[in-house]
Order: structure tokens, then sequence, then C-alpha cells
């Protein structure tokens, strides 16, 4: 028993040192695997280099960050800086002129058998304050002007306007003149038919401007007023357009001044869609060279719209003093015509329908029948409120067989 005891113990602790044997030697093999201090050190040390780096790139890109916000910063400053310069300073005028136009192109049948692209318009509009203003309209007619072509380039319109406080105010320029319904606003797609009627053609006769000045302004309960003193016709006083008033027409180009004219017009807008005026000028000699030829035109109209229905209606008479005149038959003019109209929407825009009888005499002094009847209807059709098509036939019965031309006429207008 006691040998088999002292073997167990010895087999122990062989076990026992084997075990710590095993655990040493382990220890030194994993000693020998480490860095030594020194190496631990410089791995450290190139680590801190590696941070220091990091850092200080990211410090040098944040100051880039910050210097490139400070820059779009300022040039966005500046920017607005100049825009609100410019706005309010000499550069910024346009932020204070307005654009506009209108054109029209025909097709006439009949003897004239011809297509022309009528009239061409453009407006500018300059606000320079809030009582001074400026309008124009320069108008290129018939597509080309020049030596031996059949238009012409014409300044309807330049006029300053100067508010009097209230609803008063005052134009000094070239304007148009308040007379009739188309003097005034003809741009194609607020009148009927291809072309402008013929008594307001011959008789008052539009397109008419003169320079000068004029006041006007309300007068309230739907009255309005037009009092103006400007340059008069100038009409010739032997041939084929002898006191013919639409050959009187200077345009304003070096017109004679011996002789200004003095035009004055009441108008009631008292009722939506009703207008009704009366006009006058009066002219102490219409021929501009001291014969003292008196001439008075007076107009008067009404344009209503109600609801669907339209009526115009408008009369004018020319009363011209001297022998000359009344040997030609020509103390004499008037026109007058009515016009009926129908307006309803179709699914891609507006539908109207008229009809309109003219007449006009330019001879009404004398003993013959010279006066000319025209009958016309047709259509106008909107695809947009400020573009137009037409269409429609007129037919002409005159005393003299060249005044009569039936036929068919086609138009495109604008406006913008």
């Amino acid at each position: 028993m006691k040998n088999f005891a002292e073997r167990i113990r010895f087999n122990g602790l062989m076990a026992t040192g084997l075990m710590i044997a095993g655990t040493l030697a382990g220890s030194a093999l994993a000693q020998d695997a480490l860095p030594s201090r020194d190496e631990m050190w410089r791995v450290i040390q190139a680590q801190q280099k590696e941070i220091d780096a990091l850092k200080a790139a990211q410090s040098e890109t944040g100051q880039r960050v910050k210097a490139a916000e400070a820059k779009v910063e300022a040039t966005g400053e500046a920017v607005e800086q100049q825009m609100q310069t410019a706005s309010s300073g000499p550069d910024g005028w346009w932020k204070d002129t307005k654009l506009g136009g209108y054109g029209e192109m025909h097709y006439n049948g009949g003897r004239k058998d011809e297509i022309d692209f009528h009239r061409f318009v453009l407006f500018v509009e300059h606000q320079f304050t809030d009582d001074i203003r400026f309008f124009s309209e320069v108008e290129l007619e018939h597509a080309l002007s020049g030596e031996g072509k059949k238009g012409e380039v014409e300044l309807e319109q330049a006029y300053l306007e100067f508010g009097l406080g209230g609803k008063q105010k005052a134009q000094a320029g070239v304007f148009l003149l308040p007379i009739g319904i188309l003097n005034e606003t003809h741009e194609p797609p607020t009148f009927y038919g291809v072309e402008r009627n013929g008594v307001e053609t011959n008789i008052i006769p539009t397109t008419w401007w003169e320079g000068g000045a004029q006041l006007l302004g309300e007068l309230g309960h739907g009255f309005s007023y037009n009092a103006g003193v400007h340059s008069g016709l100038d009409v010739a006083t032997a041939g084929a357009n002898a006191f013919r008033p639409r050959n009187g027409r200077t345009k304003v180009s070096e017109a004679p001044a011996n002789d200004p004219a003095m035009t004055a017009r009441l108008r009631w807008n008292g009722m939506p869609g009703v207008e009704l005026a009366v006009s006058g000028q009066y002219q102490n000699d219409i021929t501009q060279n001291a014969t003292d030829v008196e001439a008075f035109l007076v107009e008067t109209h009404a344009d209503i719209r109600r609801g669907p229905w339209g009526l115009r209606a408008l009369y004018a008479r020319w009363d011209i003093d001297g022998a000359a005149a009344k040997a030609l038959g020509r103390d004499e003019q008037y026109g007058w015509y009515a016009e009926p109209s129908y307006r309803f929407a179709v699914p891609l825009g507006e539908v109207g329908l008229f009809t309109r009888f003219s007449r006009w005499d330019n001879n009404a002094g004398d003993n013959r029948d010279s006066k000319i009847d025209q009958l016309q209807f047709g259509m106008n059709y909107w695809p947009h409120p400020d573009v137009v098509l037409k269409a429609d036939y007129q037919f002409d019965s005159a005393s003299a067989s060249t005044s009569e031309d039936d036929r068919f006429n086609l138009g495109v207008g604008f406006q913008f």
C-alpha cells in the first residue's frame, strides 16, 4: 500500500512539473512573438504623425469651406446691390416700359383681287413717374416702304401724359383725335369686318392723328371729356381730291401751322357695355392758305354690348364754307352706319355674326345722286381674345359704276 501511495504521489508531481514546464515554454514563445518596447514606441509615434496630418488637413478643408461660403455670400450681396441700383437708376428703364402692338393681313376679292399685309404696329409705353407717362405707336403699312414702294412707315402716336390730380390729365405731342368709334381703338380683334367701315374711312377719317395738346378726364356720373388744340387738315382746293378730309391729313409731317383746329368730345359710360358720345371739330381755315375756309365736323355714336348682342351706330357730317367747296358739291359731306351683331361661345373660342349697312357721300352739296350704299355681312372667329379670323361679303351700290365693287374679303388679325 505504501508503495502504491508513493507511486501515485510521484505521478502527480510529474504531471504538475510537466504542466509548469509547458506554461513556461508557452510564455517564452509568446514573449518572443510580441514587439519590443522600442518598436511599440516607434509605431505609436508614426500613428501620431498620421493623426496630426489628418487634423491639419481637416482644419485646412474647413477654412477653405468657410472662405468659399464667405465669397458666395459676398457675391450674392453684390449682385443684389447691383440689381437694386439698376432698378432705381437709368439702367433700370425696362421695369417701367411696356411693349405691345397689332397687325392684320387681308384678302380682297372683286376688282382688287389682292392679298396685302395691311399694317403692322408697335406700341411703346414708358412711365417716368406716377404722374408722367409716354405713349407711342409706329406703323408699317403695306409691308414694304421706300421710294417707289406702296407702303410707308408712320408715327401715329408720340405724346406725354401728365396727371393733374384726381382723374384729370393733360397730353402733349402726337395723339389720335377723340372722334368716332374706331379712330382711337382700331385693333383688328375689336371690330367686325375685314376692312374698316366706309364712313369712318371717308368722312371722319380714320385713322386720324394730329400734333398738339389736350385736356381729358372724368366728370362723374359716367361722363368724361376731351378738349384739345392741335394741327389741322390741309385740303387741296382743286383736283379730284379737293376738299376731301381724308386727303387733307398731314400726319404731322412738316405740317403747316397757319390755322390750328380744335376738337372736343363728351362721352357717357354710365352703364356697363354702353357708350354714348358726341364730338366736334372746328377749323377756321381747312386749306391752311389764309382763305378762311371754315370747316366744322360733328359726330355722334352709340356702341352697345349687352350679353351676346351688340349694336354700333354712328353719324358724322362736315360743313365746309367757301365758294370753291360749294361749286364742287363738297361743302356738305356726311355718312352713317348701323351694325347689329351677335357673339357666342364655341368649343374652341368665340364666333360673332354681324351685318352692317353704311351710307356716305363726299359730294352731298350738289344736286347729283353721289351717295354710296354698302351692305356687308360676315363673321369673326376668336380662337383667343387677342386673335381673330374674319370673313365677310360686301354689296356696293353707287351712282358711279367705278364706286361699285361687290366682293368677298378674308382677314387675320392680332393684338398683344
